[in-house]
Order: structure tokens, then C-alpha cells, then sequence
């Protein structure tokens, strides 16, 4: 099941040795939720909320909320490439709706539970969003910008009123046929930060997911093991939420914990943790010095990590050493992008990691460091970080802006705006 197993051969071995086998069709629906069909009875969702209820959701009730789901939005007239916004914090709703979009062959756009009204307009509006999908948190923004939408036909609230998210799936067949997409046909529509201009939409292919999977495997120590449980505070709308934990954990069958509680806080952090046995985590370097201030909060919680993955910004070898400490495991740091994430990174089972280094290339990815007319520097040297063109995890462009996604490449490199470089060994 996975795509690099566990031996005697070194991090750089591996690299040497590893062989992309992405498929013509794949569709990431059907690769996280219907392929479990066997072991439909396990659990592929805890939820908790920030009054303290919880539930659970298994593989079969994932499949059949969502391909009722995706029955609904064609019947509404959703059609294959069409945009349906997301909005919404983790919650069944928002894995149930990511699933079903992908089957449906329409494409999710995930949007950020902390989006104000301009940013929200901008998002919907730019991607032609033809449907939403959202809560009642959300519900009286969405409705003080949606005359402003022309291309939004449907705005589907998750709040039990009639006519809503839950009215749509108890009246829709549980009976649906994932539409038969090619691995490069679009699948996610996730908007930049937009350090220049104005943000722009990266539309990442279904064959995304499958190039984030070395990078996953490695930087939690061989993933799947046994009794592996995952979890994290991103939220499920960004990269880091969406594409690193949540569809990857599903796609290996192993349950996620989502917790809808609004602003992190670190001591209910250690409590999840610790409640609900998570072995697996991927937290932000800030997170962990959120956490750093708890003390003897892994201790106190009964925490019990078996991999912990960090991105986003640097670590640092303070925030290392005190993970390592905490919770007796080596932080595996990474670096990635929304237009081509999971990159470069660590795995602490198989190499030494080193605080203050993003690692090396996972196996089946190349990064070079480049000048600014495009040629590789010496090893030592500050460039621009640039992965190859060809690589599964490479986004398709940005949409409508044909211009933008010609100037960031360079031959046959992606230009990431980045700075790094690579030391003697190999690290960057």
C-alpha cells in the first residue's frame, strides 16, 4: 500500500531507486473513500467540537454521504470542471464535500473559515464559483456579498435548515458512478497569498495527491503503521490542512481527528492529543511555540507521538529540541508550496536530521537551485529554489492567468520565489 517500504537502504538510496507509476485515470474520491469498500466498518473520521461533543464517521457512512452528496450537486446542475466553494471547519461536511466534488469531476475550492467578506467576494467571484458550501457561522457573510456573485446558483448551508446540505443527501440515491477523470484533470482550485498582485488560483490535478505521497510516507517515519491515527490544527481549506493530512491519511485508510474549536489553543491541543491517542500530527512551527509554553503538557495528557511533521516556516533547533524532548520523537521538517507541495523534507527513521535544514528531495522529486537567468548554482550558494516542470505534484497553472504561469517558470523549472541552498551533503 505504500509507495516506499521500510529496509536497509539509505535516504539517498531510495531516491535513486524510486519510480513514478501514475495511472491515465485517477480520480482522488474514489482513491481516499471508495477504495476502503472492505473495510467500510472502520473508522475514517473522529469529530469534536469546542463544547466537547463528539462522533464518528466510518469509511462506508464517508462513502455513502458523499456519493449521495455528488448525486445532489448534479441534480442542482453541477457538472464536471465546475467550481463549488467550501467553507467550512473540520467537520464531516467538509471531507464529505471535498469527496464528493472529486467524484462528481467538478472541482473544490477550499476557502478558509477565517476569510472576511472582501477576501471570500474576491475568492468566489475570480474562480466563477457556481455553488458554496457552508455553515451557519458563515451563513449571514455569505449573504451579505452574494449579489455581488454572478456565477454563485447555489448556496448550500450545513445548519439543518430545510432545504440545506442535510435535506439534499436524505433525499439523493446512494447510488453513484465516480466520474472516470484522467489523472491530469483539475481537482483543486487553492488560492496564494499573493505576495504580488492580487491572489491567485493554483489549480492542482487529481494525480496531486499521488505526488504528495512520498513526501507523507517518509516524513511520518513509513506511513501507515498500525494503530496510526492523525491529526492537525491546519485548517482543512489550506495545503497544509488539506493535501497534508486529511486526504493523504485517508487515501492509507487511517482515521483523522478533526477538531471545529475556533482559535488554537495550545493546552487543548495537548488534550486531544492525548484523548484521543493521536500518533501522528502535523504542526506548525508557531503551533509549536504555542505549545512550548504549556509545561509538561505531553506528560500531563499522556502523549504518545509516533511521528510529527512541521512546515510553513522554519523550526528552528530550539522548538526541535524541545519536541524532541516532549514528545520522544525528532521533528521531520518539510518544505512545499500550493503549486507544488511536498518537496523537499526529513524522515528521522532513515536519515539524520539536521535543525535548521528542510532536509533533502523526497524520493521521485528534483530541486535545483538556481541563478536569475535559470542555471543551477554551486553547492553553497543562495538561488532561487526550483523543481522540476514534470513532476505528478505540479500544479496545472493558474487559472485565468495564462501570463502569471508563463513567468514563473523557467525551461523546464518552476521558479518558487524561495531562497535557499545546498550544502556539501545534500541538504537544503
Amino acid at each position: 500500500m505504500r509507495l516506499i517500504e521500510a529496509s536497509d537502504l539509505s535516504f539517498d538510496q531510495m531516491r535513486e531507486r524510486f519510480r513514478w507509476n501514475v495511472p491515465a485515470r485517477y480520480n482522488i474520491g474514489v482513491d481516499v473513500c471508495d477504495r476502503h469498500a472492505a473495510v467500510g466498518d472502520r473508522t475514517a473520521l473522529y469529530l469534536e467540537n469546542g463544547q466537547g461533543e463528539t462522533h464518528t464517521c466510518t469509511f462506508a457512512e464517508l462513502r455513502r454521504l458523499s456519493d449521495r452528496f455528488a448525486n445532489a450537486l448534479a441534480g442542482l446542475g453541477i457538472r464536471r470542471g465546475d467550481r463549488v466553494g467550501i467553507i467550512l471547519p473540520q467537520c464531516v461536511e467538509t471531507a464529505v464535500a471535498h469527496i464528493a466534488v472529486y467524484k462528481l469531476g467538478a472541482v473544490a475550492l477550499p476557502l478558509s473559515v477565517l476569510f472576511g467578506p472582501d477576501a471570500l467576494a474576491y475568492r468566489l467571484a475570480d474562480s466563477g464559483a457556481r455553488a458554496l458550501v457552508t455553515d451557519a457561522a458563515r451563513r449571514d457573510l455569505v449573504e451579505s456579498i452574494r449579489g455581488d456573485l454572478d456565477d454563485l446558483d447555489h448556496v448550500i448551508p450545513c445548519d439543518g435548515k430545510p432545504g440545506g446540505f442535510q435535506d439534499l443527501v436524505g433525499a439523493a440515491s446512494d447510488a453513484f458512478t465516480p466520474a472516470d477523470t484522467r489523472a491530469d484533470d483539475p481537482a483543486i482550485l487553492i488560492y496564494t497569498s499573493g505576495t504580488t498582485g492580487p491572489p491567485k488560483g493554483a489549480l492542482n490535478a487529481h494525480r496531486c495527491l499521488l505526488g504528495n505521497l512520498p513526501g507523507f510516507e517518509l516524513s511520518h517515519d513509513f506511513f501507515p503503521h498500525e494503530g496510526d491515527l492523525m491529526w492537525s490544527p491546519a485548517d482543512w481549506a489550506w495545503t497544509g490542512g488539506l493535501l497534508d493530512v486529511l486526504l493523504p491519511a485517508l487515501r492509507y485508510g487511517v482515521p483523522v481527528l478533526g477538531f471545529d474549536g475556533g482559535r488554537f489553543d495550545p493546552e487543548r491541543a495537548f488534550s486531544l492529543l492525548g484523548k484521543y491517542r493521536v500518533r501522528n500530527a502535523f504542526i506548525p512551527p508557531t503551533a509549536l511555540k504555542l505549545m512550548m509554553q504549556i509545561r509538561e503538557g505531553a506528560a500531563r495528557y499522556g502523549v504518545s507521538m509516533r511521528s510529527l511533521m512541521s512546515a510553513g516556516e522554519q523550526v528552528g533547533a530550539e522548538v526541535f529540541h524541545w519536541a524532541e524532548e516532549a514528545f520522544g520523537v525528532k521533528v521531520n521538517e518539510m518544505w512545499g508550496q500550493t503549486e507544488a507541495n511536498y518537496l523537499v523534507g526529513n524522515c528521522a527513521a532513515v536519515m539524520d536530521v539536521r535543525p535548521g535544514s528542510m532536509g533533502k528531495p523526497y524520493p521521485g522529486h528534483t530541486v535545483e537551485v538556481i541563478d536569475d537567468a535559470g542555471n543551477p548554482v554551486d553547492d553553497g550558494m543562495v538561488g532561487e529554489l526550483a523543481p522540476r516542470r514534470d513532476d505528478p505534484v505540479m500544479f496545472l497553472g493558474y487559472r485565468g492567468r495564462e501570463d502569471a504561469t508563463r513567468e514563473k517558470f523557467a525551461g523546464d523549472r518552476f521558479r518558487t520565489g524561495d531562497l535557499g541552498y545546498r550544502d556539501s551533503d545534500g541538504y537544503y
